[in-house]
């Protein structure tokens, strides 16, 4: 077998755009920072290659250095995913409705999204409270271990259900959904009532009410949750996170209605 040199030809079969995402897909929210080592391991390229990816992607500013030797995502990046039209429309919409009900319940309210098999966080307004929150823009999380997540879940295809219950549930706090005769029964609730209430799912001391937000086509493109301490009554919260996610979707051109279809397809 011939030693490899770090010359393209040398490298695994992939596309050099092919290696410049895994270089950049090896950082995530518990990687948030990497050694050029790190990315070596994680993306198995040769040293040479990887170095050479590195800077030219600290060059056009997708990574920055951090101290001798670290990298992270550079603000370039950032500033080139923000021109997606759909999450900046989604966001756009949903701010007023957000910063009406932060207002109003004084705690954290969220913006979720799907993303593959996970749920992604687009928009966060901080609370008043001391609610511990396990969120930030741009993390995600499982999709079956929160209010928000169970939202998008249950009006996903039933393939995409299936698939997360394959991968498997863990455990995240106490109440976190395990079983999947469980989870799917709590999708129905969530389709049946139009809303998700959810206790100590994803963090230990925190619940949240979520309910969908639907586009001009009834797809639901995302779910706007409000958390709260794990001692709160939830259903006096309903009807404001529902008139929020309602808001949101007005704004994106969903027609009004007296209630969210609760057959509302997914995006």
């Amino acid at each position: 077998m011939t030693q490899a040199t770090g010359s393209i030809a040398d490298d695994p079969p992939r596309s050099v755009l092919g290696r410049a995402l895994g270089v950049l897909a090896a950082f995530s929210d518990a990687s948030p920072e990497l050694a050029l080592a790190d990315i070596v391991a994680a993306t198995s390229l040769p040293p040479a290659t990887a170095h050479r990816i590195v800077a030219e992607l600290v060059a056009w500013g997708a990574l920055e250095r951090v101290g001798r030797g670290r990298y992270r995502i550079g603000i370039r990046l950032w500033r080139v995913g923000a021109l997606a039209p759909s999450a900046r429309n989604l966001r756009e919409a949903a701010l007023p409705p957000m910063q009406d009900l932060a207002a109003a319940t004084g705690h954290v309210v969220h913006l979720v999204v799907l993303d593959g098999h996970r749920a992604l966080f687009v928009e966060r307004l901080a609370g008043q409270d001391d609610v511990t929150v396990r969120s930030r823009v741009g993390r995600d999380m499982p999709l079956h271990a929160s209010g928000p997540g169970k939202v998008l879940l249950a009006h996903a295809p039933a393939s995409l259900v299936d698939e997360v219950v394959a991968r498997g549930l863990p455990r995240l706090a106490p109440g976190t959904i395990t079983d999947p005769a469980g989870l799917r029964g709590a999708l129905d609730v969530v389709r049946r009532t139009g809303y998700c209430l959810s206790r100590e799912e994803m963090t230990e001391g925190s619940a949240s009410v979520a309910a969908p937000v639907v586009d001009a086509e009834d797809r639901v493109v995302a779910a706007l949750a409000v958390v709260v301490p794990v001692s709160a009554a939830l259903p006096p919260f309903v009807p404001a996170v529902r008139m929020a996610a309602a808001g949101a979707s007005r704004r994106l051109g969903h027609r009004e209605r007296t209630e969210i279809p609760l057959g509302a397809r997914s995006g």
